[in-house]
């Protein structure tokens, strides 16, 4: 930086005319691939009515663009900035596939091992299965069981009461012969990784990334908001209005999702990916550990992909080691989504043009992500007639619009003038499920009142017959019908959610 200063201030006077002259041409900037994308994302964030984002491009292991919009929190003129602080969710899962294959590295973990070797307790519904799957089926999402996040959001069991609320979730296919998305098996993966290394997850991601890279903004659990000056407030749509809304921790599957982040640090992290793991020229990863965190190790159908497809159509779509995997106008791309709690992200790579672009906002499902991305990408690879955000909103505006249809058959299927079978006391209680968990129902004044755990409280209204309509106290939740089932003799048996979630009443010991 200083030489720089200095070479200027020993521009000639002539130099400076021939430097005048030039600035009458067109810019280097208007002619580069980012020409006009600060406008670009500015629109954008107002077309999806996006209260803050941050983005930063990297190529060449140069950052190329980097920039916040918006606000922090609605309603406050708090701007975000480069350093701003958003929740990276599931792009946490890229760390705990590192520091997994550093365990390789060091041969304490083999990656085609069974998890049994070193967590003889680990257990699954299907004791077949729970023998064969190895480490790599843990970062691959191919362990056959499907997303169980009911166990653990919002919740504050600790990990081993998950693991054991787990074992009694069903197998939806066979090991390894389907992709099904799972957060809770990914942090078994980061905590083995901690265990095997004699440490924590979080202190084991700061050791041997975040420190050595410089990522010095970088969280690996949940922030405070009271103790961080900068950082980005959730948002979703509460009765189809933006609003802030609650933020609750996801440490208790931290390895899976708990990170938090700034544009500043994640370029850090992307030019180090980009330059194959490499530290001053030195290799943090080795080179088959790196390798296999970009591998395809299953391929991923269209239910369980990005509808995003529908629109660039990827001839193929897999998962590798934390990435998911596609090729995009001839290009091979890793990249990987986040959600959680109001807040989206996205880290994409194109390896071999040294390309990478990490997005933050503090929208619930703010898809906006994934047209960013494909639009850097296709700054760099040739011109293109897409508009991705103008064509993805269109297409998420959709499917936000279908959504809405089961609401509207609900209501359409409301019986009026009905009475519950019993006075409302006869409905409280206590009502269990091994894998769900417990309900508790009391009566609150002239209505009944349920929570899940500490964190999940409803109130109902009387719907028809039995069924009562749960209005989450979070209101950004909505609504869910809920129905009391009556045993034979006219008591209360249990509490379903739906066709599928059944939690039996407990009888309580006086």
């Amino acid at each position: 930086m200083r030489r720089h200063i200095f070479a200027a201030m020993m521009i000639s006077r002539v130099a400076a005319g021939v430097l005048a002259l030039a600035l009458l041409a067109p810019s280097a900037a208007a002619q580069s691939p980012l020409a006009n994308f600060d406008a670009y994302v500015a629109r954008g964030v107002r077309d999806w009515d996006i209260p803050g984002l941050a983005i930063a491009v990297v190529k060449d292991d140069s950052v190329v663009f980097a920039k916040g919009y918006g606000v922090r929190k609605l309603g406050t003129q708090d701007s975000v900035n480069t350093h701003t602080l958003f929740a990276n969710a599931s792009t946490t899962k890229a760390f705990t596939s590192f520091v997994v294959e550093l365990m390789v590295d060091e041969g304490k973990l083999r990656i085609d091992a069974p998890v049994t070797t070193y967590m003889p307790a680990f257990r699954l519904s299907d004791p077949i299965a729970t023998r064969q799957i190895t480490v790599a089926d843990l970062l691959s999402h191919r362990t056959g069981v499907p997303e169980a996040d009911y166990i653990w959001y919002d919740d504050t069991s600790s990990f081993p009461e998950i693991m054991r609320r787990l074992s009694y979730v069903p197998f939806n296919a066979p090991l390894r012969s389907h992709f099904e998305y799972q957060n809770i098996t990914y942090a078994l993966a980061g905590n083995l990784a901690a265990d095997r290394a004699g440490t924590t997850w979080g202190k084991l991601v700061h050791d041997r990334i975040l420190a050595p890279l410089g990522m010095r903004e970088t969280t690996t659990g949940t922030p405070e908001e009271s103790s961080h000056r900068n950082m980005a407030f959730a948002h979703d749509y509460v009765n189809d209005t933006v609003r802030p809304i609650k933020r609750y921790a996801t440490d208790n599957i931290a390895p899976a999702g708990a990170m938090y982040s700034s544009v500043s640090d994640m370029a850090i992290w992307m030019r180090f990916l980009l330059d194959s793991a490499r530290i001053g020229g030195k290799r943090l990863l080795s080179a088959r550990g790196y390798a296999d965190l970009f591998a395809p190790r299953i391929l991923v159908d269209d239910k369980q992909f990005y509808p995003t497809a529908k629109l660039t159509h990827p001839r193929f779509q897999g998962y590798g080691e934390g990435w998911f995997l596609e090729d995009y106008r001839g290009e091979f791309v890793a990249f990987h989504t986040g959600s959680i709690d109001g807040m989206v992200a996205i880290v994409g790579l194109i390896p071999a043009r040294n390309l990478g672009v990490v997005v933050f906002a503090n929208r619930d499902h703010a898809e906006l992500r994934h047209a960013l991305m494909y639009t850097v990408f296709d700054r760099y690879i040739g011109a293109s007639k897409h508009d991705w955000s103008a064509e993805m909103l269109t297409l998420y505006s959709a499917l936000r619009e279908e959504g809405k249809k089961g609401e509207r058959e609900i209501d359409a299927a409301h019986v009026t003038g009905t009475q519950p079978s019993l006075p409302l006391a006869r409905y409280a209680g206590v009502y269990a499920d091994s894998l769900f968990g417990t309900a508790m129902v009391k009566v609150d004044g002239k209505k009944l009142v349920v929570t899940f755990g500490p964190l999940n409280i409803a109130d109902l209204e009387h719907w028809h017959y039995d069924t009562f309509m749960a209005h989450w106290r979070d209101a950004y939740r909505g609504r869910q019908p809920m129905t009391f089932r009556l045993a034979d003799d006219g008591t209360v048996a249990g509490l379903a959610l739906g066709d599928e979630v059944f939690f039996k009443r407990v009888a309580i010991k006086p």
